[in-house]
């Protein structure tokens, strides 16, 4: 794995004041984003990019709102986000807006992917596994509802999975339930929000 990696900058936001620093791995530039202080274990947001959430804000997703949920999440208590650039479940910006066509005539999000050739989700995390190795984390607190994320690193302990809650709408109710039901993920807390 070649890795560079970019010095660290100050980023203020309307989230709060922040530090970054990029890690470029090939062709993918991939952002961290840091509240310090921070203790272990680490506050850690594992974030894929999301385009039409993060930066539309395309209600079809829960991306944007768990995105801003970790962000606000991190200023409180410390801590990184880990911004991967593995738009689309790791698929492209491309292949993701072909899926949002075959979603628009009623498959769902892995039926789609599937439709297109891909698994349903073509993901990675070694490179979050070096990112933890770089500044010397040892154990985290994963703010997640994903286990293919707890069970995807494997240099760092990962001490308590930190829930994102995060209330549907009519857009997303589907791809939710999808996620839920396909993917495992751990969305019953979402109820509450």
């Amino acid at each position: 794995m070649n890795i560079e990696i970019s010095n660290v900058a100050k980023l203020p936001s309307r989230f709060g004041m922040f530090k970054v620093q990029a890690f470029k791995e090939d062709e993918k530039e991939h952002l961290v984003i840091i509240k310090e202080p921070y203790k272990e274990p680490v506050n850690i947001r594992i974030h894929s990019e999301c385009l039409t959430g993060d930066a539309i804000g395309s209600l079809k997703c829960d991306c944007r709102d768990q995105l801003e949920e970790s962000l606000k999440f991190i200023e409180k208590n410390g801590g990184m986000v880990i911004y991967l650039r593995q738009e689309g479940r790791n698929i492209g910006l491309f292949n993701k807006i072909n899926a949002y066509n075959l979603q628009d005539k009623g498959l769902d999000t892995i039926e789609a992917n599937h439709q297109l050739g891909f698994k349903t989700d073509e993901r990675t995390y070694e490179i979050v596994d070096f990112i933890l190795k770089y500044y010397k984390i040892k154990s985290i607190n994963l703010l997640t509802n994903n286990p293919k994320k707890l069970m995807g690193l494997h240099n760092v302990k990962v001490a308590a999975r930190v829930p994102i809650i995060i209330k549907p709408n009519k857009f997303n109710e589907k791809y939710l339930q999808t996620k839920k039901n396909e993917m495992g993920h751990l969305l019953d807390d979402n109820k509450k929000a």
